[in-house]
């Protein structure tokens, strides 16, 4: 699908979806990040956009010596590791409740936590080297330490997931969706807040996107942290993914597992566009860059896609995050019930309960939709199907 192109008032709006499918308010943002007299280019929107907290979820946004910490959002790093297993369904048992109840007992979900450091001793050092540059993060944070020790290795709630997936060729998958925990939401509101503050900042459309300069104290002090909660993000989903296979060569022991996909959909990253050096924010989108693979999920019922980027310079060589919400949770809440649930998530060992309805798939975009509306951006290697889902 060729994006179009919506006039803005600096740049424009490349949107590979139809205008008339994205909500009011959702637009109302990209105008105004468009507007933002540090954007470069174009704002680049993908097939999943809805309405975020501060930017527009699937918004790409790139910047000359500028970085808005609200366009990044609050959950920094949050992003989707995979990785291909020898086992195939037949090697699934018939009930998946005791694989799924053995996951969850593994990875603390919600506001849970590890009681001691989950993460690996066998690479101390590595680890030593991280958590001793905990020291050098903005103070706001020095309290958080112990939780943020408890909280490497957790699944949190909302939309982050577990899932155990087939693949077309009924090959057994890994899946999950997870972020910077807590440590990265402090991390996060103590820049936003700062940021609004900023005297180059009183005159913008929309406060929520205000930005960090290039050779400001502030701006270097929010990049340091935001790649110290990147690197935590990343580290959070290896500590669950191994966790997670570890229960699978319990339950499994001569299973084999190939090297793991992972990439972040919340986060900023140095780049080259069009001959220039940029900082480019990816809030609920992918890099896609030429080969590059990348994992692009649906809901907890209808499936999720692997994918190889196509390199599209258009889009900022980057891709949707995931379906996309259609409803906010609230309204999800009051539409569907635990029946509706029930009947969406059908053939899915998973939560099918009250806490877990504004996750319903109806809530969603359908993922083929959303895959069809950027064939120009990545190329499908194989649809995943979850047969088992751990929500927090």
């Amino acid at each position: 699908m060729a994006a179009t192109t919506l006039k803005g008032k600096n740049v424009d709006i490349q949107l590979w979806a139809k205008p008339e499918d994205v909500e009011w308010a959702a637009m109302q943002q990209l105008y105004n990040i468009a507007a933002l007299p540090w954007a470069y280019k174009h704002v680049a929107v993908m097939p999943d956009v809805h309405f975020g907290k501060g930017a527009t979820v699937g918004s790409v946004i790139a910047m000359r010596d500028a970085v808005s910490p609200a366009a990044v959002g609050v959950d920094i790093g949050c992003g989707m590791t995979a990785v291909r297993t020898s086992l195939t369904a037949a090697d699934l048992p018939a009930t998946l409740a005791p694989l799924r109840k053995a996951i969850e007992a593994a990875v603390p979900v919600g506001f849970g936590a590890h009681k001691d450091a989950a993460f690996s001793r066998r690479d101390a050092r590595d680890w030593k080297v991280f958590w001793n540059a905990f020291d050098d993060l903005t103070p706001v944070v020095k309290a958080n330490s112990k939780r943020a020790v408890q909280q490497m290795g957790t699944l949190g709630g909302g939309n982050h997931f577990i899932e155990i997936c087939l693949d077309t060729t009924g090959q057994v998958w890994v899946m999950l969706h997870s972020g910077s925990r807590g440590i990265g939401n402090v991390l996060a509101q103590h820049h936003i807040g700062v940021a609004r503050k900023l005297a180059h900042n009183t005159e913008l459309l929309d406060r929520d996107l205000a930005v960090f300069l290039a050779g400001t104290p502030e701006m270097a002090a929010y990049r340091h942290d935001l790649y110290w909660a990147q690197d935590y993000a990343r580290r959070n989903r290896g500590v669950m993914l191994r966790l997670v296979c570890d229960v699978l060569r319990r339950q499994f022991p001569i299973v084999t597992f190939e090297d793991p996909i992972s990439a972040h959909h919340n986060y900023v990253s140095e780049e080259v566009h069009f001959g220039e050096e940029v900082l480019v924010t990816r809030k609920g989108a992918i890099r896609a860059g030429r080969g590059e693979l990348g994992i692009i999920p649906g809901s907890m019922g209808t499936g999720s896609y692997i994918v190889r980027g196509l390199g599209n310079p258009e889009s900022f060589e980057s891709a949707s995050h995931g379906a996309g919400r259609r409803m906010s949770r609230t309204k999800a809440k009051k539409t569907f019930t635990t029946e509706d649930l029930k009947a969406q998530t059908a053939g899915v060992e998973c939560r099918k309960d009250s806490g877990v309805v504004d996750e319903i798939p109806g809530a969603y975009k359908d993922i083929d939709d959303v895959i069809r509306n950027q064939d120009d951006l990545v190329e499908i290697v194989t649809k995943l199907k979850q047969v088992v889902c751990v929500k927090g």
